[in-house]
């Protein structure tokens, strides 16, 4: 087992991560830029460094001041979390050539699945059923419009090197798609230093069902079940849900297989999410797979048992798999909601400051992940995220109710936050039908 880890990260999901190493006896290495130097995983871990100013792009995004900072505090594996340099090629390289253990997939896996054309391929190769789109990305715009024309409108933009909504267009009529193809090609050169896109039939309606694998370095796989990530507000995903109340017992078991399947085509390792599109008539297609942890992994571990993080810890280390497909049991219906510092009558404008008064919600099936306290200053420069609150019920009713009582005793003062947004959400009547898909934010509540 890893006996000493770097947390290259910040916010709650390093506080996740720091908490799952010291379960498993492992000292832990927090890295902090200049502003976060109070922020709670640097309090929590054994030891902290400091990696560089508050400005992401020269601390928690400097592969070189992260490495070093694992060499000098000797250091044997580096968990990157979510975001930040998780799914990032040439910091798996450099991990892999300072004898560093990435507690994450493989470069050549981040490379083949990250790419979203080259996974596309790779899908469609291996049987996986994928959405109409192009089998190539593109920077030109008129080679991108005669795509769009065979595809069919509305179709989707998607940087080929993207992710968290970044680079994304939704376009109806033709007479839109080039200026849209150009703001989405310059959001993902920004973003991501890749102009490439490509181009996929739009589903309307549909919901995003995603799919949780655990993969070892001896060719064991399995799934975890799906989440339903349906609600979304500009491509960014707002609560979660699992399992999919949609789906059959027996539709289950072959989504799932077609994720085993999307993991062993490119002979995948660790924690990863296999993503797909279920359209009203009961269709799904792949979309793409996340070779990282997600921000909504608790809901799995919820209704599973199964703590995702110790798991991607134990494979890092070499061990196999302590469980089989027949082993996964689901378990009740589990519920987050992201806590987001932003003013949801201002647009969702982030809303950073200090925190004040701050009481955290209790009592059965309740849970909260989260690195903020009284006292603690919110910086503008990163994500506006401040932590996860969860829910665990027997079926989904009581999940609802449970969690619609937990915001109602979660007090966060000093700054604003979307509280009251999820509470409109757990009241709605289509939400509580379950008439949900990813356009139900836009429709229902942004009237």
């Amino acid at each position: 087992m890893l006996k000493k880890i770097l947390v290259a990260n910040r916010g709650e999901i390093a506080v996740r991560i720091i908490r799952a190493c010291k379960e498993l006896g492992a000292e832990t290495v927090a890295v902090y830029s200049e502003i976060d130097k109070d922020s709670l995983h640097v309090h929590l871990a054994d030891e902290a460094i400091c990696i560089g100013p508050t400005i992401s792009s020269k601390s928690y995004l400097n592969i070189s001041n992260i490495i070093s900072a694992a060499k000098i505090t000797k250091a044997e594996g580096i968990h990157p979390g979510y975001g930040f340099l998780s799914e990032n090629t040439e910091f798996a390289l450099m991990c892999e050539i300072h004898g560093i253990k990435l507690i994450g997939p493989k470069e050549e896996h981040i490379r083949k699945m990250g790419n979203k054309s080259e996974a596309r391929r790779t899908m469609i190769e291996a049987g996986v059923p994928v959405v109409p789109g192009s089998e190539y990305a593109t920077n030109k715009a008129n080679e991108a419009m005669q795509i769009a024309k065979e595809i069919g409108f509305p179709v989707m933009i998607k940087a080929a090197s993207g992710g968290g909504g970044r680079g994304m267009r939704l376009v109806y009529k033709k007479e839109d798609f080039i200026s849209m193809f150009n703001m989405a090609k310059a959001e993902s050169a920004a973003a991501f230093n890749d102009d490439s896109m490509y181009i996929e039939k739009y589903i309307e309606e549909p919901r995003h069902i995603e799919f949780q694998i655990l993969a070892d370095e001896r060719g064991n796989v399995i799934h975890l079940g799906e989440r339903d990530c349906s609600l979304q507000r500009r491509n960014q995903k707002v609560l979660e849900e699992a399992p999919c109340t949609v789906i059959s017992n027996s539709m289950r078991k072959e989504m799932g297989e077609m994720a085993i399947k999307a993991a062993k085509a490119v002979n995948y390792t660790s924690a990863g999410t296999v993503e797909f599109l279920l359209d009203k008539h009961g269709n799904y297609y792949f979309i793409e797979m996340n070779t990282r942890i997600q921000v909504e992994h608790p809901i799995t571990e919820l209704i599973t048992g199964i703590d995702l993080i110790k798991e991607q810890i134990k494979i890092a280390s070499g061990k196999e798999l302590g469980f089989t497909q027949e082993d996964v049991e689901i378990n009740g219906h589990a519920i987050e909601c992201r806590i987001n510092a932003e003013d949801i009558n201002n647009n969702f404008a982030p809303s950073p400051g200090t925190i004040k008064d701050y009481l955290v919600p209790g009592g059965n099936g309740i849970r909260i992940d989260t690195h903020i306290y009284s006292g603690y200053k919110i910086p503008s420069t990163y994500d506006s995220m401040i932590g996860k609150l969860i829910a665990w019920g027997r079926n989904r009713q009581e999940a609802i109710c449970r969690l619609q009582r937990a915001l109602d005793e979660l007090i966060i003062t000093g700054i604003k936050t979307n509280i009251d947004f999820h509470s409109e959400i757990l009241n709605n009547k289509k939400f509580l039908e379950n008439q949900i898909n990813t356009s139900f934010i836009n429709k229902e509540m942004m009237k």
